[in-house]
């Protein structure tokens, strides 16, 4: 059955095929293959996360990371350090500028994996959620008073005409939305493997592009949601917008290729390749940061005086940045200064004065997460 493509891309593809789309672009025998490669990836990375006893550590470490790399998919871009010093103040002030945009997205991705818990399924009210929290807007589901399109970049002759028009009209948006959802919760009526669902949906929510703002780092979040509900994963930890950001051509490209080719193996495999690539190098990032987290242990323990190490190298581990009040639940305020200023003499930490105020990196971590 042909894909009925967008020919006019200057028009709202209100022609956009509903879902479930044919069996024969999405089990082909590259794509099968692939899928098994990706499933054994995943597999691997959920059961090494789900021995490791502080959750803390993957929950703030990674997920900044995903994070950071999904808001620069969008062209916000902040540092490790301004990001890693406006989550450890999170809480004393608000941040501002593209480490508040990179907060948000962090915040959506823990949001929506809390209200996903138990029966609840993806609606409406998910999916406007997220948006809300990674755009800070309060509206919707745009209106067709919104006249949306995707330009083309670059500064050639075709730089700022319409690369893409979504759907538009009354009722269009929300009918497409419904299509989706239905899609994605009924494996009943629509069976197909998860992961093969997940990419197919990413697709369509892009295409049906139904707010105004947001519509790439939502697409983003709901990847890794959908693998947290199907229980390919048991925490949101995967790094994906990492290798999208990498490949942000090919990402592009293969959105492109469905609308105007129906190209659908090749947005497939490049989406299964990037969830195999990044569940690999997940795993190797929770590798080294338990190895460095049982060195450092080790060494606290036969090198300082300092109580409780356990506590303290748990917290070290649960951001990249520590200050002495986030250590006042377990010390008195004087005792955690001086342990913090003992790891910073043997070098295990860098302090560093920001406004008037310490803050210690842990470089094992900082190194790890740059990496």
């Amino acid at each position: 059955m042909a894909y009925a493509i967008n020919s006019d891309r200057s028009k709202p593809w209100n022609g956009l095929p509903e879902l479930p789309i044919d069996t024969s672009y999405c089990e082909t025998v590259p794509v099968l293959r692939q899928l098994g490669n990706t499933k054994a990836a995943l597999a691997r990375l959920q059961g090494r996360s789900a021995v490791i006893p502080n959750q803390g550590l993957l929950i703030n470490s990674i997920s900044l990371q995903e994070a950071k790399a999904s808001s620069a998919i969008e062209n916000i871009f902040t540092t490790d350090d301004e990001l890693y010093k406006a989550f450890s103040q999170v809480q004393a002030q608000q941040p501002a500028g593209a480490a508040k945009e990179v907060l948000n997205y962090r915040e959506a991705l823990w949001s929506g994996f809390g209200y996903l818990q138990g029966e609840q399924q993806f609606d409406f009210d998910y999916f406007v959620k997220m948006y809300r929290i990674v755009s800070g807007y309060n509206d919707g589901i745009r209106t067709p008073v919104a006249q949306i399109y995707i330009k083309e970049g670059g500064t050639g002759p075709n730089a700022g005409r319409a690369f893409y028009t979504p759907p538009r009209g009354a009722g269009i948006v929300e009918a497409k939305m419904d299509n989706l959802i239905n899609f994605l919760n009924d494996d009943a009526t629509y069976p197909l493997d998860p992961l093969l669902k997940m990419a197919i949906g990413h697709f369509q929510f892009e295409a049906i592009h139904p707010f105004r703002d947001g519509n790439g780092r939502t697409g983003r979040i709901f990847n890794i949601h959908y693998l947290t509900k199907k229980e390919l994963l048991d925490f949101p930890i995967l790094y994906l917008s990492r290798y999208i950001l990498d490949h942000k051509e090919d990402y592009y490209s293969g959105l492109a290729g469905i609308t105007q080719r129906g190209s659908w193996q090749n947005w497939l495999l490049y989406i299964l390749k990037a969830v195999e690539v990044t569940g690999n190098l997940t795993f190797n990032k929770i590798n080294d940061i338990v190895n460095a987290k049982d060195a450092i242990m080790h060494h606290v323990q036969d090198n300082t005086d300092i109580s409780r190490p356990e506590t303290l190298v748990n917290a070290l581990f649960t951001q990249p940045f520590t200050r002495v009040k986030h250590l006042q639940e377990f010390y008195a305020e004087n005792t955690a200064r001086k342990y913090l200023d003992i790891l910073t003499e043997q070098g295990i930490l860098e302090k560093r004065m920001m406004q008037g105020s310490a803050y210690y990196l842990n470089l094992e971590l900082h190194r790890i997460l740059a990496e």
